[in-house]
């Protein structure tokens, strides 16, 4: 016997004795058409196992989550469709309980407080319906269009511990047509069945579910995208693939790629479904039915990226130090689950594989985790070796590893720093990996979370542009998806910088468009420390000080690890003359992100801030670094070129000027003093023109 964690579905009959005692046979009956016509086909359609029957019951095992909730609502949804269509002692209805937990594994089956938690909350769920724990809920996110109510702790039977427990609403699909009939053939949607002339014809799963597609999108031509994402979901698959199951389909209509008289190729665009459909008028409702299901797939593609943090090895031989390796995963875990951006996946079942010897790609898939964090920890005396790696689990490819040394007498502030400054460096190395595969990404029928890491990733590069195309396709994201929080406060700040940076006239339209957003997102989630430090940036553009700071020092209350709240604040305490805690909050994100996206902005804002002490040295020292960064904006330069000027030196103000003037010929003094219109202090302006006069600027 062994152990593993999987995700369990219990399902059994509503009112089971009773109908037995009121029709043995016919309840029967009916009882094994459910099963071979609907929950059968449902199961393999999402690669579950049947472990099991028990009578009324039925036990199935998932390796996803996403699966065994997509399977469960399948299952409701086509048994009330044909519900809907049979005399009332032919209708049969289902409770389905779902739990993600651990379970004892003897041979074929399973035991254990992993499946009687399952069977507890099947229990409770209304006929016809679906109840799923905690566990479930936290790894579903938006991957499957429905929508949860949540149902509170629940005391069920033979369980100690109460169970947080969440019901799905599930829309009935009775309203939809059954039968779809072209030429000789019928698609019968609620059993699943293809059928020529009366007779089933044998297709596989997916086969039937690209017929119905097709059928259902008869009105135009469909993509290679959206059938990729209809049939497959986010699972990648080769084009190939798909011209296996477009031929299968052909061949089981009497098809072929000559004839085309059933499903043609539009050549360079798709597919479309050509044959008549006898029942068209009907088929109206099955059409308008997909869009809606479309909308709502699109939808689901707005899904944050889910990472686990497995269990660290302690390297040592004593097994006293497994407390400070499980720490270090446990803080690392905690620091993470603040950016509101990722799906964090809970320490309970990360911590069920420790020790694991199965690949990185298959606790992925158990975990329903896109990325995968990795470490170990080595003492010698006071000394600690820390590394980690983080790894992606759909290519088992290292995105991101590093070491840590360090000497440490408090055990609890080497586990702080160490966990802050891991976390602050995966988040920027997640974010980055996020729009390099958004970018990679087909750009046809892309959901509102691919939109966004593009928007994100025109963001990041800092010119004019750049930062009109970030703000559209945010725009294009909010139309997909009203309630992204993310993408609301990114529009914000992309609104704000285009006046700031770019050459947008600063007007207040645009400041109170800039406010709006980051409000929304902020109504949208008020756990998010990336809307409180947009709306931070917000409030320093309208020269609203006190607010600034107030909304980023909440920020950093948020999270702790995210870098670019402590260079807002150090930049909003710079305007107000408190230097000295500018330059601390310019350190602490220098250290915490070395590698982050705006890290130029660390090192040119803290250049700003030694130019308004006089510190000039410091000031072209930190501007030197600003502008070797890779995308750093042109106030970098112009920063370098203001120090340079006070100390003197002709030569290397002059190469800087050049530079500038290079990126941004319109630069002048009257152009810097048009956009630093949000510094407040007169000296802190003056200090700095004086700068460029020195220096040459015209």
């Amino acid at each position: 016997m062994g152990r593993k964690l999987t995700t369990i579905l219990a399902m059994d009959v509503v009112g089971y004795s009773r109908l037995m005692e009121i029709d043995e046979a016919g309840t029967l009956d009916v009882l094994k058409v459910t099963r071979s016509s609907i929950a059968d086909p449902a199961i393999t359609r999402y690669s579950g196992r049947t472990v099991k029957l028990m009578g009324d019951g039925t036990l199935v095992e998932f390796s996803s989550v996403v699966d065994a909730l997509q399977c469960a609502v399948d299952i409701q949804r086509e048994l009330a469709a044909r519900n809907s269509s049979v005399g009332e002692k032919h209708r049969l209805q289902l409770r389905i309980g779902l739990h993600l937990g651990d379970v004892i594994v003897d041979d074929s089956d399973i035991y254990g407080d992993g499946v009687n938690v399952a069977a507890r909350l099947q229990s409770i769920a209304e006929p016809g319906g679906i109840v799923l724990s905690k566990q479930v809920y936290d790894h579903i996110g938006t991957r499957v269009p429905v929508r949860f109510v949540a149902l509170g702790e629940q005391s069920v039977k033979n369980i100690s511990r109460p169970i947080q427990a969440y019901s799905v609403e599930v829309t009935s699909a009775a309203t939809l047509p059954e039968v779809i009939r072209f030429r000789e053939f019928e698609l019968d949607t609620a059993r699943f069945e293809l059928r020529q002339a009366g007779e089933r014809v044998p297709v596989e799963p997916q086969v039937f579910d690209l017929l119905v597609f097709l059928v259902r999108n008869s009105d135009r031509t469909v993509t290679k995208d959206e059938i990729f994402t209809a049939i497959w979901g986010n699972r990648i698959v080769s084009d190939a693939a798909l011209s296996s199951q477009v031929k299968a389909a052909r061949k089981a209509v009497g098809d072929d790629g000559i004839a085309q008289h059933t499903i043609a190729t539009v050549h360079g665009r798709g597919f479309r479904f050509v044959a008549p459909i006898e029942n068209a008028q009907s088929t109206t409702a099955v059409v308008e039915g997909a869009k809606q299901h479309a909308v709502a797939m699109q939808q689901a593609l707005a899904k944050k990226p889910s990472v686990a943090v497995l269990p660290f090895a302690n390297l040592n031989r004593d097994p006293a130090e497994d407390h400070f390796a499980d720490g270090i995963t446990e803080d690392i875990t905690t620091a993470l689950s603040k950016n509101r951006w990722l799906t964090v996946i809970a320490r309970n079942p990360a911590f069920a594989f420790r020790g694991s010897k199965e690949g990185i790609r298959v606790i992925g898939d158990k975990l329903n985790a896109d990325y995968l964090v990795t470490g170990s920890v080595r003492k010698a005396g006071t000394r600690f070796r820390i590394t980690v790696q983080l790894v992606d689990s759909g290519n088992e490819q290292s995105v991101w590893s590093e070491r840590f040394d360090r000497d440490a007498i408090d055990i609890f502030e080497l586990q702080d720093e160490i966990s802050e400054t891991v976390a602050a460096r995966l988040e920027a190395e997640l974010g980055l990996t996020e729009q390099r595969k958004a970018e990679r990404r087909p750009r046809k029928n892309l959901g509102a979370w691919d939109l966004y890491q593009l928007g994100t990733a025109e963001f990041y590069k800092f010119t004019r542009d750049s930062n009109l195309r970030s703000q559209e396709l945010l725009r294009r994201a909010i139309e997909l998806d009203p309630s992204f929080a993310s993408a609301h406060s990114r529009l914000a700040y992309a609104i704000v910088l285009s006046m700031v940076y770019f050459d947008i006239a600063p007007d207040q339209a645009r400041m109170d468009e800039a406010l709006a957003a980051a409000e929304r997102a902020i109504e949208l989630d008020d756990q998010d420390a990336n809307s409180y430090f947009t709306i931070g940036r917000v409030h320093l553009a309208r020269r609203e000080y006190d607010q600034a700071i107030e909304a980023l020092q909440y920020a950093q209350e948020l999270n702790p690890c995210l870098a670019v709240t402590y260079c807002g604040l150090g930049d909003s305490l710079a305007y107000e003359g408190r230097l000295d805690e500018a330059i601390k909050q310019f350190e602490i994100a220098i250290r915490l992100s070395p590698h982050d996206p705006f890290r130029w902005a660390f090192y040119s804002y803290r250049s700003l801030a030694h130019i308004f002490r006089s510190e000039f040295e410091d000031a072209a020292s930190w501007g030197r670094r600003a502008v070797r960064t890779p995308n750093a904006q042109y106030w970098a330069r112009a920063h370098l070129v203001s120090a340079l000027g006070h100390l003197g030196d002709e030569r290397q103000a002059e190469t800087a000027l050049k530079e500038l003037i290079q990126v941004k010929p319109e630069f002048s003094i009257g152009f810097a003093k048009e956009h630093l219109f949000y510094v407040k202090r007169p000296d802190q302006i003056e200090i700095y023109m004086e700068g460029l006069r020195k220096a040459g600027v015209p």
